[in-house]
C-alpha cells in the first residue's frame, strides 16, 4: 500500500456499509470503496459479518477503526437509531474484533466524520473547538478541541422550542414539510445558533446530504460563527475512523 501511514475505515449506515484503505498522510482513500447494503434485518450478527467481508476484501492487515450510528462507550453500543434495536449493549470488539485484519477501534459515526473533516477536510489546520453538524435523516454532530475528539456529542436531539431539534431542522424534516430552502434555512440557524450559545465554537462545518447543494441553503444561514462546507463529504467517516485506528495503534 502506498503512502507510509494506513489504515483501513468501515462506514456503519443505516442502508449501507463502505469501507476503503485510507493514506493517512494525506487523507486519500487508496484502494476502491466496498459497499454493500446494510443487511435487513441489521441485527449484529448480520452487520458484523458483513463488517468482517468488507474488511477482508482489501487483503489488508494494519489498524481497522470502525464508525457506527449510535453512542459508542468502550466498544459498546448504547444507541440505535436506524439499525435494529437488538443492538443496544452489544459489543462491537466482541462481534467483528476476531474477524477483522488487525488492532480495531470503534467510534460513533457522526465523530468520525468529524475527524475526517477537521484533519484532513474542511477544518484542516483549524485549532480551538470545531464543531461538525450534518443535517440528514436526523442531525449529528461532533465536537472536536484543538484535534482532541469530545465524543458522542448527541446535540441533535437537544429541544429547542419544546421539540427535539433533528425533527424540525433535519433535512428530512425539510422534505416531510415540504419547506422551502429558505423556510428550512430558517429552522437550521436557530439550532446553529442554540450550539453557538452553548459551546461558542471558532468554526462549524456543514455536511450531511445537502451539503452536495450548498448554494440552496447555505445563503439563508445566519450565525456567528464562521461556516464552511465539508468536503470529504461520503468519504468523512471511512476516513475518520481510519485516522483514530491509527491514532490508537501509534499509542499502543
Amino acid at each position: 500500500m502506498a503512502g507510509s501511514r494506513t489504515a483501513l475505515g468501515v462506514d456503519v449506515g443505516g442502508t449501507g456499509i463502505k469501507g476503503a484503505v485510507v493514506d493517512l498522510d494525506t487523507g486519500q482513500l487508496i484502494t476502491d470503496r466496498h459497499r454493500i447494503p446494510t443487511p435487513s434485518p441489521s441485527t449484529p450478527a448480520a452487520v458484523g459479518a458483513t463488517i468482517a467481508e468488507i474488511a477482508q476484501s482489501f487483503g489488508f492487515t494494519g489498524p481497522v477503526g470502525v464508525d457506527f450510528p449510535g453512542v459508542v462507550l468502550d466498544g459498546v453500543v448504547q444507541t440505535a437509531a436506524n439499525v435494529d434495536k437488538s443492538w443496544i449493549g452489544t459489543s462491537l470488539p466482541h462481534v467483528v474484533g476476531d474477524l477483522l485484519p488487525g488492532p480495531s477501534v470503534y467510534l460513533n459515526d457522526a465523530d468520525a466524520a468529524g475527524l475526517g473533516e477537521v484533519v484532513y477536510g474542511a477544518g484542516h489546520g483549524h485549532m480551538g473547538t470545531v464543531l461538525t453538524v450534518t443535517f440528514g435523516t436526523g442531525i449529528g454532530t461532533a465536537i472536536i478541541h484543538d484535534g482532541v475528539l469530545v465524543p458522542n456529542a448527541e446535540l441533535g436531539h437537544i429541544e429547542i422550542g419544546g421539540e427535539d431539534a433533528e425533527w424540525r431542522a433535519s433535512a428530512l424534516a425539510r422534505e416531510r414539510e415540504d419547506l422551502s430552502w429558505e423556510e428550512w434555512a430558517g429552522r437550521a440557524s436557530r439550532y446553529l445558533q442554540t450550539l453557538e450559545a452553548l459551546l461558542w465554537p471558532e468554526l462549524i462545518i456543514l455536511g450531511g446530504g445537502i451539503s452536495k447543494k450548498p448554494h440552496k441553503w447555505v445563503p439563508f444561514l445566519k450565525t456567528r460563527t464562521p461556516l464552511v462546507v465539508a468536503e470529504l463529504l461520503n468519504n468523512a467517516g471511512i476516513v475518520g475512523a481510519a485516522h483514530a485506528a491509527w491514532e490508537a495503534a501509534a499509542k499502543g
